[in-house]
């Protein structure tokens, strides 16, 4: 086990703070994308960013341990809900990605808004989550 350095002690502590607090905000902007700036793919570049400064903090191989997903699948798996969001419209007979919304009475949320614009978003972030974090990785494991 290699020992930290001074400033790399630094640097992981305050990641720390700094990775909860940009997963906070990338979750905020994923739930408000249908109805004002943001949505799946700024989450998931700021996901990503966050995985990145713990990559940079760290290693590559912690992160691999912290967060241990084939990113090339989660990327397959994001693709496929973003297409079968779209396509579902389709068997309802209405444009491709005609997206659709309803009032619904929710347990201890009550009068709750649900669109399917919130699945496509999921499917954009997981692919944009996946396609970033297999680039970056590659390019970092390739010294």
């Amino acid at each position: 086990m290699r020992m930290p350095k001074g400033s790399d002690i630094f640097l992981q502590n305050v990641s720390k703070i700094v990775v909860f607090l940009v997963l906070a905000f990338a979750l905020y902007l994923f739930f408000t994308g249908h109805g004002s700036p943001g949505g799946g793919f700024i989450a998931g570049l700021m996901s990503a960013g966050a995985l990145l400064l713990l990559a940079l903090a760290y290693d590559i191989e912690t992160v691999r341990k912290v967060v241990p997903f084939d990113f090339k699948l989660i990327t397959a798996i994001g693709l496929l809900i973003a297409l079968g969001t779209g396509t579902g419209a389709l068997l309802f007979g209405q444009p491709f990605l005609k997206h659709a919304f309803g009032h619904f009475d929710l347990p201890l949320l009550g009068d709750t808004e649900l669109h399917t614009a919130l699945i496509f978003d999921l499917g954009v972030y997981l692919a944009v989550v996946g396609v970033t974090m297999t680039i970056l990785l590659t390019i970092g494991e390739d010294r």
